[in-house]
């Protein structure tokens, strides 16, 4: 689940961000660390590469960039723009990302989307508390030095051309997040929607927080097992996650909003709703929290949905009798049964065994043949136990819900695949249209001239301009498009088709990973029925 990042940084020393991306550096106060003469650490393992900086150093290239241009020389301003990619941990071991392809997709991310600006792009091959999530920095000037063609997040003349300098928008941001999206599901690597928010959502300010308020709990409670006393906590809570769980307790056997806030209020905890927002008021706090900054799941919607659910399930069980109880001869027994009957497809524990006669064939010795015996033997035992626990009674009820299973995975690729063609096409008319847009002086400029041969002279100075616009001109004709659509419903349209087709590409995943482990097992139960009969001839013969 890649994640994206933005900071601004007002820093004039450009140096400072390529010494921060090849040293160690303090997690907490963010100066570099050094060793015991005082001199800096290299970072153990990265890669680094230049962009736009013509053979120089990057922090001189820079300098150079922003004296020809005059721009950067104010305190105030913006000098640069840092910019990172965190990968999932489970991509290096399930999807085969590394450091270095990491890499090459943070350089083709950063020219595609940062053209025309000097930039370094480093990749670390771990994050913060040794998480080993693969992430890749994007460190670029904010001056732009030269002209670039018009990107859809782009929503000015001046953020094309050279000698200005580069806006972090929201805009910017949605179409940032959506691309990286776009490249996880093009690399196949894990992702999560970042276009929607998320449930808890935890800010840069609350996350550092969290790791240093730890971190003091970790040693306080190192000097406390010195002295030979237990510890008070062992783990910290910042004041949110606190609120969290407490509006989490309250919603989940409030069945109204005034229970809800009645429950609130035993703890201390103010809520108030204004223009449609809902807000928390904790006893140590005099402004409260909105639900924004806590998660979707804390806001107006996802509160009376929660809710509604609590009443309807409340009105249901008044209405049912109770079941007749029942004792088990093990309690305990019973619940690891439920478990297991819950929990069985969902392990990703049955793997296909082994064929040892067409191993000894191919030459395998008789190492190899005994580890196959022992693999066999646990892979019979959990393919038969999913087997029974899945309710299957017979071979036949398997190869149905494995045809179901394969037929379902199929219409979700054929779906996706249908959503991918046209997300392609808009993508191709958006970037036609954003060529022909951006053609326009130009062909302002030969209407307004008076006689032929000035037209021609014209058209002669002007000529990239005039095949950029007659090429996309044919494209609107062979598409049969007369009337161009605006240029902020396109990317809307395309926003929504990449939701659509994330949201695809996660049920397909979910499709694949049922039907491989029912094909897994189909073929596994085929194997013992095969073999069993021969067991059984061998020993009727020994009889």
């Amino acid at each position: 689940m890649a994640t994206f990042k933005h900071i601004s940084s007002k820093n004039a020393d450009y140096g400072a961000a390529e010494q921060y991306l090849t040293f160690e550096h303090d997690e907490f106060t963010m100066k570099p660390t050094l060793d015991g003469n005082g001199r800096l650490i290299p970072r153990d393992d990265y890669r680094i590469s230049s962009l736009n900086c013509g053979g120089e150093d990057f922090a001189i290239a820079c300098m150079r960039s922003n004296l020809k241009y005059g721009k950067n020389q104010k305190r105030e301003d913006v000098k640069s723009h840092h910019y990172i990619i965190s990968f999932d941990p489970r991509d290096a071991q399930d999807n085969g990302l590394t450091v270095d392809k990491a890499q090459e997709l943070g350089e083709r991310y950063c020219k595609e989307h940062f053209p025309g600006h000097q930039a370094l792009i480093c990749t670390h091959p771990d994050g913060h508390n040794h998480s080993g999530n693969i992430h890749v920095h994007i460190v670029i000037n904010s001056l732009r030095i030269e002209e670039v063609p018009l990107l859809p997040y782009m929503d000015r003349p001046a953020d094309t051309k050279a000698g200005c300098k580069h806006r972090c928008t929201d805009a910017a941001m949605e179409y940032f997040k959506a691309e990286v999206m776009e490249m996880c599901h093009r690399e196949n690597l894990y992702q999560i929607d970042l276009l929607n928010g998320s449930k808890n959502r935890v800010t840069e300010r609350e996350y550092w927080v969290k790791r240093k308020g730890q971190a003091a709990l970790d040693k306080e409670n190192a000097s406390l097992a010195a002295k030979g006393e237990p510890p008070k906590l062992t783990k910290f809570e910042t004041d949110k996650e606190k609120l969290r769980s407490v509006i989490r307790a309250a919603l989940s056997s409030a069945i109204s909003f005034e229970d809800f806030s009645g429950k609130l209020l035993q703890q201390g905890v103010t809520v108030k709703e204004s223009r449609g927002r809902l807000s928390y008021l904790t006893p140590d706090r005099t402004k409260p929290i909105t639900a924004r900054k806590l998660g979707d799941d804390f806001d107006r919607a996802a509160v009376l949905e929660t809710l509604t659910i609590n009443a309807q399930n409340a009105a249901r069980a008044a209405e049912k009798p109770l079941p007749q109880q029942e004792y088990p001869r093990s309690l305990k027994d019973r619940l690891q049964r439920n478990k297991a009957a819950i929990n069985a497809l969902k392990q990703d524990s049955v793997q296909r065994m082994v064929d040892r006669e067409a191993k000894r064939a191919e030459g395998k010795g008789a190492g190899y043949d005994r580890w196959a015996a022992v693999h066999n033997l646990k892979q019979m035992a959990a393919t038969m136990s999913i087997y029974e626990e899945s309710g299957f009674s017979s071979p036949e009820e398997l190869e149905a819900a494995l045809a179901t299973a394969s037929a379902e995975l199929n219409s979700v690729h054929a779906e996706l695949k249908a959503v991918e063609s046209t997300l392609r096409e808009k993508k191709d008319l958006q970037k036609q249209l954003l060529a022909y847009i951006k053609t326009k002086p130009a062909r302002d400029g030969l209407k307004a001239q008076k006689t032929e041969k000035a037209r021609r002279a014209y058209r002669e100075q002007n000529e990239s301009d005039f095949i950029i616009a007659e090429a996309a001109t044919r494209y609107f004709k062979a598409k049969g498009i007369s009337k161009l659509p605006a240029t902020k419903v396109l990317q809307a349209e395309i926003e929504q088709l990449m939701r659509e087709k994330n949201s695809l590409y996660n049920e397909y995943r979910e499709k694949r990973e049922r039907t491989t482990e029912l094909q897994t097992i189909k073929n596994n139960i085929d194997q013992i029925l095969r073999r069993e009969p021969e067991r059984g001839k061998a020993k009727d013969h020994e009889r």
